[in-house]
């Protein structure tokens, strides 16, 4: 579609205010999805690692290869490579709903990693104590490990979500939707850079939002 017609308020109206929700609706979705999948994963890998609540070494090693080996590839090539697994999942491959199968498994990893962490810098102390009080194994991951650890989580998912973002913006590049297809295809590819610094800007100011509440919640919780 030619713009040349079209005053930049219009283009901003036709195509860029759709595409700035249709990127929110991504990153939101998969943000909830891969935070839930997440924290199941990162609660499995820190119980079942040795000297844990529910030691089990074969599935601790299971699950550390499959995040690992996840985590080890590009979100563009990942998202190429699962499109069979997209279109059993959702009936299509294109589209912003569609993005949301590749954006959440490529962010689950990296979720599962942040949760592991935290739990891991829980004063063992704690876990001891409430061990000793007769707690639960499941009271003490989420009313002593999760309690305690939630502000490092915090700052984790803030960094997390961040490079969502950014993984949202790539997946504009086969057929995503969203502001990265829109500076793609009515910026790069028909040399406007109106609209492909717009939505580099906007782009910028979603990760300084993001950022600044990430910041504000951490300091609220420390």
């Amino acid at each position: 579609m030619s713009l040349k017609n079209f005053t930049f308020a219009q283009i901003c109206q036709m195509i860029i205010v759709p595409a700035f929700f249709d990127t929110l609706k991504m990153l939101l979705i998969s943000g909830i999805l891969s935070t839930v999948f997440g924290f199941v994963f990162g609660v499995i890998l820190i119980i079942t690692e040795k000297g844990g609540l529910y030691e089990n070494i074969v599935v601790n090693r299971l699950l550390d290869f499959i995040v690992n080996t996840i985590r080890s590839f590009p979100f563009i090539i990942l998202m190429v490579s699962i499109i069979p697994f997209t279109r059993l999942v959702v009936g299509s491959s294109i589209g912003d709903t569609a993005a949301l199968v590749p954006l959440t498994v490529a962010c689950t990893p990296f979720m599962a990693r942040i949760f592991q962490n935290s739990f891991k810098e829980v004063d063992p102390a704690l876990i001891e104590a409430a061990q000793s009080f007769g707690a639960s194994k499941w009271q003490i991951v989420f009313k002593v490990m999760l309690k305690e650890s939630v502000p490092s989580i915090i700052s984790g998912l803030c960094l997390a979500i961040i490079n969502l973002l950014g993984a949202t913006a790539m997946a504009g590049a086969v057929g995503a939707g969203g502001l990265g297809a829109v500076a793609l295809t009515y910026g790069y590819q028909n040399f406007n850079q109106e609209i492909m610094y717009t939505i580099c800007v906007i782009l910028i100011i979603l990760v300084a939002v993001i950022q600044y509440f990430g910041d504000w919640i951490y300091k609220k919780l420390k």
